[in-house]
C-alpha cells in the first residue's frame, strides 16, 4: 500500500508500532543513543535503521490526518522516553537533551517526500502548546537552584518554584493518565520540599529568636558548639516580606482568630443566610474586611458589590446550596485574577496588588478558596494563565508576580499542606 494513500486503520496500526519501537529503545538502550535514534527520526527525518519503523513514520506522515494529529503523535513520543527518565533521578537531564533537539537544524538535504513532509510538521510542533508544556518541564526537570532575584532571567526559568502551576502548565489535552501521575508525583515532591524548608526556616528563626532573649547571648556567641546552622530563607522574598506573609496567611488576622478560623465561622453561620441573595450580601461584607478602606471605597467596593449582585441574580431566592457556593467562588477568582485565556485582562489584580499590597490581595484569595476548597484548582489555574502570559518576560518586568506567586506558595503551603507552622516566640511578626 502506498503510505500517502494510508486508511485510518493503518496510520492507526503504524502509530502504535512506532510507539512501541520508542518504548522497546528506552528500555533496552543507552539515553545518549536513544537521542541519537530520535533525532535521526524525527528531526533530520532520513530515516531508520529498522526499516518496518520508517514505513511506520511514512504511513503516519502520508495519512489525510497528519497536519491535525500528528502534534500529538510527536508529543506522546516524547513522554514515552521522558516517563522513563523521569523514574530515575540521574536520568532527569536527558530530559532537556531531548528537548532541546527541536531547537537544532535537521542535517542533511531533504531528498524524500517524506523527509520534506515531517520536517514541515516537526517545525509546526514547535508552534504548539504541547512543545511549550514540554519546554516548562524541562525547567522543572532541571532543578536549579534560585535564592535570589534573577533579574534579566525570564519568568519561565522559575516554574519549578511553583508547584501549584505544574498541572496547568504541564499537561495539555492529549497527555495520558501516565504523564498526569507523573506531573502530581513531581508536583507533590516539589511542594513537600518547600513545605519543609520552610519549617525548618520558622524553627531557625525561633531557635534564634529564644536565644537573643537568653541572658547568656554573649557567651552563647563565643560557644562554637552552640552557633545555630544558618538557614536560608526559602522564598525569594525578603525577610520581612517572608515575615509578613506568614502573618497573614497563619497568624490572628483580628487579633483572635486566623483565615481558617474565620472561614468556618462565615460558613457556619452564611449557609444560613434565608436566601442565596441575603448570602451575597454577607460574602461582601466578609470580604471587604481584606481590602484597605482607602482604597475600596473609591471603586473597588462597588465593583465587587456589583459583580456579586450580577452573579446568578436568577437563583436570589434559593437556598445556599454546595452548586451555588463553587459558582460563586469560580466567578469571584475570575473576577479578581483573570477571566480565562481568551480574556486575559488582569487589570484589576495589577491594580489591587498595587494598592493594598500583595500579601493582603493573595490574602482575599485565600479567604475565598478556605471558604470551598473546591475551587483551590480553579485559583491555580487563574495563575497559570497569568505566568503562561507573561512567562517570556524578565522577572525584572514583572516583579508583581513572581511576588505573587511566592505568596501564593505560602498560603496555600501553610493552609493545605500538611504541615502546620507555630509562629509562637518566633521573632515573625
Amino acid at each position: 500500500m502506498n503510505s500517502w494513500s494510508a486508511t485510518p486503520n493503518t496510520a492507526n496500526s503504524a502509530e502504535q508500532h512506532l510507539y512501541d519501537y520508542l518504548l522497546k529503545c528506552v528500555e533496552t538502550e543507552a539515553p545518549d543513543e536513544v537521542i541519537t535514534t530520535f533525532r535521526k527520526l524525527f528531526i533530520d527525518a532520513t530515516g531508520c535503521s529498522d526499516r518496518p519503523i520508517w514505513e511506520a513514520v511514512e504511513t503516519v506522515v502520508g495519512s489525510a490526518a497528519a497536519e491535525r494529529e500528528f502534534k500529538f503523535i510527536l508529543n506522546r513520543s516524547c513522554h514515552i522516553l521522558i516517563n522513563r527518565w523521569l523514574m530515575q533521578p540521574r536520568l532527569h537531564a536527558y530530559v532537556p537533551e531531548l528537548v532541546a533537539l527541536f531547537e537544532t537544524d535537521p542535517s542533511g538535504v531533504a531528498y524524500s517526500r517524506t523527509t520534506k513532509r515531517l520536517r514541515a510538521l516537526v517545525q509546526d510542533f514547535v508552534e504548539t502548546e504541547q512543545y511549550l508544556a514540554l519546554k516548562r518541564l524541562t525547567k522543572i526537570t532541571a532543578q536549579a537552584e534560585t535564592t535570589e532575584y534573577p533579574t534579566e532571567a525570564p519568568l519561565g526559568s522559575l516554574i519549578q518554584r511553583y508547584p501549584c502551576l505544574y498541572e496547568h502548565s504541564l499537561l495539555t489535552e492529549d497527555s495520558t493518565n501516565e504523564q498526569r501521575r507523573r506531573v502530581r508525583r513531581l508536583r507533590i515532591q516539589t511542594q513537600h520540599q518547600f513545605e519543609i524548608d520552610l519549617s525548618h526556616y520558622v524553627t531557625y528563626r525561633q531557635r534564634c529568636h529564644l536565644r537573643s532573649q537568653s541572658e547568656d547571648q554573649a557567651e552563647a556567641g563565643t560557644d562554637p558548639q552552640r552557633e545555630l546552622v544558618v538557614v536560608k530563607n526559602p522564598t525569594l522574598l525578603s525577610d520581612r516580606q517572608l515575615n509578613a506573609a506568614l502573618m497573614q496567611f497563619t497568624g490572628k488576622i483580628d487579633g483572635t482568630n486566623t483565615h481558617r478560623d474565620l472561614a468556618k465561622q462565615f460558613l457556619t453561620y452564611g449557609k444560613q443566610a434565608p436566601s442565596y441573595h441575603q448570602f451575597k450580601q454577607e460574602l461582601y461584607s466578609y470580604l471587604i474586611t481584606s481590602v484597605d478602606p482607602r482604597y475600596g471605597k473609591y471603586h473597588f467596593n462597588t465593583q465587587l458589590c456589583q459583580h456579586l449582585l450580577e452573579t446568578l441574580p436568577h437563583c436570589d431566592n434559593h437556598q445556599v446550596s454546595d452548586f451555588l457556593l463553587v459558582e460563586t467562588c469560580k466567578r469571584l477568582l475570575n473576577f479578581l485574577v483573570v477571566e480565562s485565556a481568551q480574556e486575559p485582562n488582569h487589570s484589576r489584580f495589577v491594580d489591587l496588588a498595587g494598592n493594598i499590597g500583595i500579601a493582603l490581595t493573595i490574602g482575599l484569595l485565600l479567604k475565598i478558596v478556605l471558604l470551598c476548597r473546591a475551587v483551590k484548582p480553579w485559583l491555580e489555574k487563574r495563575f497559570a494563565i497569568l505566568f503562561q502570559l507573561h512567562e517570556s518576560n524578565s522577572t525584572s518586568k514583572v516583579l508583581w508576580l513572581l511576588e505573587a506567586l511566592e505568596h501564593l506558595n505560602i498560603a496555600l503551603s501553610t493552609n493545605f499542606g500538611s504541615m502546620r507552622l507555630n509562629l509562637q516566640n518566633s521573632g515573625i511578626s
